[in-house]
This record gives structure tokens, C-alpha cells and sequence, in this order.
């Protein structure tokens, strides 16, 4: 799993570049092509980027502000930038300083419906996800084959209708980034080994000027798409070859699905993740502490505030004071949700702002990186923390009970707060037996006055 806080953290700056605003046809795309790919959150970061960026005179955001539109933890939002980066709508670039990290985010435009159903990858990918059914009605909608059998193309190339003028052009004029040039996402074909791939291949069988580098490209992501060998594709370029010894990306894709089926399994191939998710860490049968460390790691600031606080929104103050914590001194998330919860258990509900940095400064010299390491210091530094407490506030009394204390003879401390962070206030749910009983009492009572239902003597 990667660490985050290698990664990313909320304190960090962002900006967007975008290429070009983003068309209604465009918005289909994503929602119908690519987001069966990757699911609603990625798209969902992608959509509030886009609208961010379409600001011209928006300045660098944190990612603090990301977690708080998207409501997502910054494992989330890390997990659906590299799933953006994974099917080529984002490209990222990082700068490192001394103390921080700023990113640029530059958004790319999602293929074409021609491109995407022509790339074996993504339309093995989206077939795969979406059923043969809904794939092929999405065919039917965004392509339109029309039949050039009879024709013959006549259209004149650039050469036959302009011809150069030899000025004093600057060198740097009209010169772009090769890398917005490629709409594509990133995939290395160069890692297949094409020089096993040839070696296999007679040139009186195929010639080399067909494996052109449109070929090459369709060959290794069919490789990786069926995790077929060199020595197999050579078997499926001799069987995608046409009358006239060529070889085209439609017979090479069919050709490698029958060779699949014939050889492997008759059922589609199906892509999946590399790296873990967070909540795929926690063991199925996980303890009530363990699941209170995921919640306090993977939750922001702000939502914690609220179901410690039984829903209601936190003061001004109480979310200001998160926020300092994190933007301006650079504490992690978990061990934030952690100094808060402890705090507010351990003062009667308060917050007090002295107390808190007080034990946020101990946190960031011990270096806590993670939800688990703040609750085993705050157990084992308790004693410390209440001498603390007293010292900022000698005239009040200290709380009566402790409910962050730990049980004797129990390793795990829950607080009830957690328990009932999902259960809604029964005083707003109306009571259905008094209700059916009141319905009972009416309508005998008007029985007894010899009147029904929406009658009127």
C-alpha cells in the first residue's frame, strides 16, 4: 500500500490546467464510458476539477478543500487521481519543497466513442463491466458504420494543395508539448518484447512492413490484456492476416479473442487493481477499536466534529481549529480526528484551543503519522495530558468521568459516540403505534355519531 503521506497530505497546493472546456458530448462520455471503468468517485474529482479550473482567476487550492466538496478522506481522493492518471484523464506533475508539496493537475479530454471502442484495452475493460447487452447499445448510440465499399476516396493531402514558402520563421514558433499532442491514456507498449516477437516471424510469411507502430501498439495491449506470451501472438498475427499479407487492428483483435477462447477460457478477461485499498487493511472480522482507527483515519475533520457532536454542525471556532492543525502545522488526518476526539472526551465536550496545540506540539515532535500511533500515545501519556489540563484551567473542576479512559482488564476503548454516529433522533420519527391508535379512537368515534370517512352530516 502507498503512503500517503509520501504522497499527498491536505496541506498541499494544487493547480489546474485545463486544455479546453468540456463539451455535453464530452460529459456523456464520462459518465457512459468511463465511469463503469472507474468507478463515481474518480469522475466525481474529475467533474469539480474541471469546474474549478473553468475559473480563470482561481488560485491554488489545498487538498483540504477537496476533502470537504468531494467529502472523501484523502485516501479516497489519492485513490481516484491515480485512477484518472491509470485511464489517461489526468496527468500529474509535483514539485517538492522544503516543507510542503504543490501539484499541477492538468485535465485531458476522454476519447472519442470511434477511438474508445477501437482501443482493445478500454473496450475489453468496459465490456467486461458493463455486459455485452449495454456495450452493445452504447455502439449503436455513439457509431454510426457507414458502408465505403463502393467508393473511392479523392481526397487531396495537404501537399497537393499548399505548397511551402520559405520565410524567417522563430525555431520556438508553433512548437507544443509532444505530450498534449497524444490523446491516449499511458501505456507502455515498449515493455513487450518485440525482438522474441520478430525473431519467430518469417519475412516471407509476414512481411516486417506490416507490424507499422499502430500494429506494435494493438499487439503488446492485447498481450497484456490476455496475458498471452510473444510466442503466442505470433500465433495470432498469422491468423489476423489478410488476402493481401496485411494486418489490420479489427482482424488482429478478433484473432487474439478467438485465439484466447480456444486456448485459455471462453470467458472474457477482466482487469484489476494493483495496489490495496485502504479498507481492504482491515481484517473481515475486525475488532470495534480497529474500526474506530479506520474511521478516525478515513474520515475528515469536519465529519467527525459533527457525530461526536450527534449530528449538529460544529461552531466556527471548533472547524477553525481543525483546520489549523492541518493546513498550518501539517498534522496528519487520523492523528487529528484522534487529539480531537480525545480532547472533547477528556474536557466535558470543550475544545480548549491552549490545551490542544498544547498536545498537538508533543504529537508533531513525537512525528505520529497515523490514527493507531495517537491513541497508543494518548493511553500511555494520559496521566501527562490530565496534569496538562488542570494546569490550563486550575479554577474548573475536572470532569467527572473520563470516558476516554481505558477499562481495566480491556484493551479496546470505544466511546459511545461512535456507536450512535448512524442513528438518527427518535424524537423526529414519528411513533406508529400512537398513531395507529389515535386512527382506532377516530374512527370509532364516528361510528358512535353515525358518520364514515369524509362524510359531513
Amino acid at each position: 500500500m502507498v503512503h500517503l503521506y509520501k504522497e499527498v497530505q491536505p496541506a498541499d497546493h494544487f493547480e489546474i490546467s485545463l486544455p479546453h472546456f468540456l463539451s455535453t458530448n464530452e460529459r456523456q462520455l464520462l459518465t457512459l464510458f468511463y465511469q463503469p471503468l472507474t468507478g463515481p468517485e474518480p469522475i466525481s474529482l474529475y467533474l469539480t476539477l474541471w469546474a474549478e479550473g473553468e475559473d480563470l482567476h482561481t488560485q491554488p487550492m489545498t487538498h483540504y478543500y477537496l476533502m470537504n466538496v468531494l467529502n472523501m478522506p484523502i485516501g479516497k481522493i489519492f485513490e481516484a487521481r491515480i485512477a484518472l492518471e491509470a485511464i489517461g484523464l489526468l496527468r500529474t506533475w509535483r514539485k517538492d519543497d522544503e516543507d510542503s508539496r504543490r501539484f499541477i493537475y492538468e485535465l485531458t479530454r476522454p476519447l472519442d466513442a470511434h477511438s474508445f471502442f477501437q482501443d482493445p484495452l478500454l473496450s475489453m475493460f468496459l465490456f467486461s463491466k458493463i455486459g455485452e447487452q449495454a456495450y452493445r447499445k452504447l455502439r449503436r448510440r455513439f457509431t454510426r458504420a457507414i458502408n465505403k465499399e463502393s467508393f473511392k476516396e479523392v481526397s487531396r493531402s495537404f501537399m497537393d494543395v499548399y505548397k511551402p514558402v520559405h520565410t524567417n520563421v522563430p525555431q520556438d514558433f508553433g512548437a507544443i508539448d509532444k505530450h498534449q499532442s497524444i490523446q491516449n491514456y499511458p501505456f507502455y507498449y515498449e515493455q513487450f518484447n518485440f525482438n522474441l516477437f520478430m525473431s519467430g516471424l518469417s519475412e516471407n510469411l509476414i512481411p516486417a512492413s506490416s507490424i507499422t507502430t499502430e500494429v506494435k501498439e494493438v499487439i503488446a495491449k492485447l498481450a497484456f490484456l490476455y496475458n498471452l506470451t510473444p510466442i503466442d501472438m505470433q500465433k495470432v498475427v498469422i491468423l489476423a492476416l489478410d488476402d493481401n499479407m496485411q494486418i489490420s487492428t479489427d482482424r488482429l483483435k478478433k484473432a487474439c479473442a478467438d485465439y484466447y477462447k480456444l486456448t485459455v477460457s471462453k470467458d472474457a478477461p477482466k482487469l484489476e487493481k494493483t495496489f490495496v485499498p485502504e479498507n481492504a487493511q482491515i481484517p473481515q472480522k475486525a475488532s470495534k477499536e480497529q474500526e474506530l482507527q479506520n474511521y478516525l483515519e478515513t474520515t475528515p475533520p469536519l465529519q467527525v466534529l459533527r457525530d461526536i457532536n450527534n449530528g449538529k454542525e460544529p461552531l466556527p471556532s471548533s472547524v477553525e481549529l481543525a483546520e489549523d492543525l492541518i493546513m498550518k502545522h501539517g498534522m496528519p488526518v487520523g492523528v487529528v480526528n484522534v487529539l480531537l476526539e480525545y480532547v472533547m472526551l477528556t474536557t466535558d465536550m470543550k475544545l480548549p484551543r491552549k490545551y490542544v496545540e498544547r498536545i498537538a506540539d508533543h504529537w508533531m515532535r513525537k512525528n505520529l503519522k497515523s490514527a493507531k500511533e495517537a491513541m497508543e500515545l494518548a493511553r500511555t501519556e494520559r496521566d501527562q495530558y490530565t496534569k496538562w489540563k488542570q494546569e490550563n484551567d486550575s479554577k474548573q473542576q475536572p470532569a467527572k468521568s473520563n470516558n476516554y479512559k481505558q477499562p481495566r482488564g480491556s484493551k479496546e476503548i470505544i466511546p459511545e459516540w461512535f456507536y450512535k454516529r448512524n442513528e438518527k433522533e427518535e424524537t423526529e420519527k414519528p411513533d406508529a403505534n400512537k398513531q395507529k391508535e389515535f386512527e382506532e379512537r377516530r374512527k370509532k368515534i364516528l361510528e358512535a355519531l353515525g358518520q364514515t370517512e369524509g362524510e359531513v352530516k
